[in-house]
């Protein structure tokens, strides 16, 4: 385990701090939707930003289940691993394809395919829809990787609500058994939707709990809020936050349950950015970008 007092705040360059700062000074801040209403305003003016990437759409299934996935391979090299990308967005809002690009930068700098799932969103499908799809990707993965891409080395990822789905596909995985993952790379995920610890308060009030798991009579069930579960046994996660986030509390408390049960954790967090910073224009986030990247290349072997 990497994880230390003295160690957990990023050492980057101070112009990168102040760089940062000034980009978030000048950018409005703002919550999520709070209704139905704003949710789909929301949706319509979501942009799936063009790229050249030859994108394979294909609905894979697993188990007697189906779900639609894209995937993207390197440009010039044979893949070495597979990457399952699981996209962020409140579990309510955004879809695979605003990954392209991403996904396409991850391919080639690491010599990987990467697998991206379009789960089912809510609230017209709330838990467990989304936690089934990222399970069926997964366990479909484990079963034809080899040979639709000449490699059986699997790492998952995801941020905001996708590295919560990462999480809760992880232990899905580990119950049944299913050791094919190599390392997880998780970007400021959210593992308290019940809103019963510290760092699960801060957002008790989001709509976004409400249209994903309003439903459910206990919130503390480790699949909805997986800082309640078994973590033993997981392979080695690399959990990245913003020091400004405010799901900083909440990733902080799941390292340590991690590190608790006897896993594999390297907490890191970036000074100076909020939550969904790697997404943003900075050399902070350029540097976080990087370090996902290598540590992932390290979980390939």
């Amino acid at each position: 385990m990497q994880f230390g007092s003295t160690d957990l705040l990023r050492t980057v360059p101070a112009e990168h701090i102040d760089e940062a700062v000034a980009f978030y000074a000048a950018r409005p801040s703002g919550r999520g939707p709070g209704n139905l209403d704003e949710l789909r305003e929301a949706r319509a003016q979501r942009v799936v930003h063009a790229t050249d990437s030859a994108v394979v759409e294909e609905t894979v299934e697993a188990a007697g289940r189906q779900v639609p996935v894209r995937i993207i391979t390197p440009s010039e090299v044979p893949a070495r691993g597979v990457h399952l990308d699981i996209h962020g967005g409140g579990f309510y809002m955004d879809s695979a394809a605003r990954g392209d690009i991403r996904n396409q930068e991850l391919a080639d700098a690491l010599g990987v395919a990467v697998v991206s799932v379009d789960y089912r969103l809510a609230p017209e499908h709330p838990w467990p829809a989304a936690p089934d799809d990222c399970e069926t990707a997964a366990r479909w993965l484990t079963d034809h990787a080899a040979g639709t891409f000449g490699t059986s080395r699997l790492t998952i990822g995801g941020f905001s609500a996708g590295a919560t789905l990462a999480m809760t596909t992880l232990m899905r995985l580990r119950d049944q058994g299913i050791r094919s993952l190599a390392g997880a790379a998780l970007q400021f995920g959210t593992y308290d939707l019940s809103g019963r610890t510290p760092a699960g308060r801060l957002i008790s009030d989001e709509y976004f709990l409400e249209a994903y798991a309003g439903h459910v009579a206990d919130r503390t069930l480790p699949d909805v809020s997986p800082i309640y579960g078994d973590l033993r046994d997981l392979p080695p996660l690399l959990l990245v936050v913003g020091a400004g986030d405010i799901l900083l509390e909440d990733n902080v408390a799941m390292a340590s349950r991690l590190a608790a049960a006897g896993v594999d954790v390297d907490l890191r967090i970036y000074p100076a950015s909020p939550h969904g910073f790697t997404n943003h224009p900075t050399a902070i986030a350029a540097t976080a970008r990087e370090d996902i990247g290598s540590w992932l290349s390290g979980r390939l072997g």
